[in-house]
């Protein structure tokens, strides 16, 4: 059975997603708690799943490849595992999605250029099992929910 987190716990998360990198030390005093407790706190959040890695948050308005786009790609199933190792190869490659419907997976790509881009396309056309691509360049954000 799943344990609930308690109020402590949301904040301790609360202040982790805006800072990553802020001290035990720090994190203890804005919450109220001793910095062990703190520690212990975050190590069995970890070692339930619920922190399940820690990362870097890129500022778009500052690290913004010249080109991104969608890619979705129709494949045979059988090659599905090679293809998705062989993306993961790819750094131009920023999220990779299963997703229903007549296309097997939604990429996203991230490239200096529109030349950039369009290797990148001819390589993935030509992986084995890869039966139709469809690219769409992204122009602009309307709207993002999403973190920063």
């Amino acid at each position: 059975m799943r344990e609930k987190l308690d109020e402590v716990d949301h904040k301790i998360l609360a202040l982790l997603m805006d800072d990553a990198r802020l001290s035990m030390a720090t994190v203890a005093k804005r919450v109220g708690i001793a910095r062990t407790t703190a520690i212990a706190r975050l190590a069995a959040m970890e070692k339930k799943g619920v922190i399940a890695g820690y990362g870097v948050r890129l500022d778009l308005g500052l690290y913004q490849p010249a080109v991104r786009a969608y890619v979705g790609i129709s494949i045979d199933s059988r090659n599905a595992p090679s293809l998705v190792q062989q993306l993961q190869q790819m750094s131009q490659v920023e999220t990779l999605c299963a997703v229903s419907g007549v296309i097997d997976y939604m990429l996203t790509l991230r490239c200096q250029s529109t030349d950039e881009l369009d290797r990148l396309l001819d390589q993935i056309g030509a992986m084995e099992g890869v039966r139709h691509t469809s690219t769409s360049i992204i122009l602009s954000k309307r709207i993002d929910r999403g973190p920063i």
